[in-house]
């Protein structure tokens, strides 16, 4: 029998906190994931889960994007199962139809610059960066500013008030890239659609059966549409994006060739647009939420920079990544086998408190760096300068406009607030559908 002394001291021991339950399908999970998030951070920030080991720690999560062990080519492999598991032997067979439209989804897939590990993607890499520079990013600005401002000021003689994501955030990335590659009227109409469509590839396990094929079919007719593009800049080379990837060249002599081309053009939709327009949006919500933050920026528009940085850390708008651990590793105290998922929580690590003082506060003026919103290492968004000018420019056209940002009637008669409708096709990418928004005190 224990002593009192015993006893006192039994009942006092501490108890293992409660594991957090991370349900990424929930309603309110996708609402609302930062509760849960913080109490994964505390109880479990290395959670082994639904088949996978889930960190939520900023620490973590960039040591798994810095080291190159952990492959990025998890989903090619997840879009082969989904097409069939054999659909570029179906195709090197001699079958064709629906198979050929599978071997074209399973290859863009394996090409893309996303998904591809050294050293393929070093290769890749070196090319596609000659073309992407801030240099690029600079002569386009004055582009991507006369674009914002035609659709700020359409939506706004439509019906005096505007949807920042449908009438502004939305449509700017998909005009932006069009614009850059010069694309002829014809495929600008369609890529909006087709981008909506093939940005499945990202989440393959969404995607029913039924979808695989249409989604295949996408592939093919968006392949098919840049190959024209790519012939005819071949034929008449421009100043344009695509012309500029068609000249580019190593030290050595490679470049990419035209498959490579068209599929990384299609990669240039279907990871920028709707992550574009998920920052823009995430970042005017909290712009509307924080009328002091948005009446600073209209005083102090040199803020803009610093204001999309934060929106980025606050409200990334890609929440989760994958990686496939290639050998066993020590993280957290867990042992991660050789051959198993890990899931990067992006927007966990972004508002974690051991980097980030006062994570849950959006605050302009806080120093800059550390977020993870455009990943790390070498597989850090190649299209990270592009997303930060659009938002810039967004932010500085309307907070340049008004003094403050403020909840609107929708064109259904429903009031802006907190509960906005959320895009619900992903589970990755977080962002809204709508939102209403009114320029008060604007000139």
């Amino acid at each position: 029998m224990p002593t009192p002394s015993t006893a006192s001291t039994a009942s006092a021991a501490p108890t293992a906190p409660a594991a957090a339950r991370f349900n990424p399908f929930s309603a309110a999970f996708r609402a609302d994931p930062y509760p849960v998030y913080r109490e994964l951070r505390r109880t479990s920030p290395v959670l082994r889960t639904m088949g996978m080991w889930v960190l939520t720690r900023h620490a973590d999560v960039r040591a798994v994007l810095h080291d190159r062990t952990f492959s990025a080519g998890l989903i090619p492999r997840l879009v082969s199962r989904a097409a069939g598991g054999d659909a570029l032997g179906s195709v090197a067979a001699g079958n064709s139809g629906r198979s050929g439209n599978a071997e074209r989804m399973v290859q863009l897939a394996h090409t893309s610059l996303v998904f591809t590990d050294n050293p393929q993607h070093a290769r890749l890499r070196a090319l596609v960066n000659r073309v992407f520079t801030t240099a690029e990013v600079t002569r386009l600005r004055p582009r991507i500013a006369a674009i914002a401002r035609g659709l700020l000021d359409r939506a706004l003689s439509d019906c005096g008030g505007l949807d920042a994501v449908t009438d502004l955030a939305g449509p700017l990335p998909i005009a932006v890239l069009s614009e850059w590659m010069a694309l002829p009227d014809d495929v600008r109409g369609e890529v909006g659609r087709w981008t909506h469509d093939v940005r499945f590839l990202l989440e393959p396990g969404l995607m029913a059966p039924g979808e695989v094929d249409r989604v295949g079919e996408v592939v093919a007719t968006f392949a098919d549409a840049m190959a024209g593009v790519i012939a005819a800049r071949r034929a008449r080379p421009g100043d344009d994006l695509v012309s500029r990837l068609l000249a580019a060249r190593t030290g050595g002599g490679d470049r990419l060739t035209d498959t490579e081309l068209g599929f990384l053009c299609i990669m240039c939709f279907v990871a920028g647009v709707e992550t574009t327009t998920a920052l823009i949006g995430n970042g005017l919500l909290a712009l509307v939420h924080h009328p002091d933050t948005a009446a600073l920026l209209h005083r102090r528009p040199e803020l803009v920079a610093a204001a999309v940085e934060e929106a980025l850390r606050y409200d990334s708008p890609l929440q989760l990544t994958k990686r496939l651990a290639t050998r066993d590793v020590e993280l957290g105290g867990s042992r991660i086998r050789a051959g198993e998922q890990v899931l990067l929580c992006l927007g966990a690590a972004n508002r974690d408190p051991a980097v980030f003082d006062r994570p849950d506060t959006f605050d302009i003026t806080r120093p800059a760096g550390g977020h993870l919103a455009f990943g790390h290492g070498m597989h850090g968004c190649l299209g990270g300068m592009l997303a930060r000018a659009q938002a810039e420019i967004v932010f500085g056209c309307l907070t340049g406009r008004a003094e403050r940002l403020a909840p609107a009637v929708d064109r259904h008669g429903d009031a802006g607030g907190r509960d906005l409708p959320r895009q619900e096709h992903s589970l990755i990418v977080r962002g809204l559908t709508s939102l209403p928004v009114a320029l008060a005190g604007a000139w």
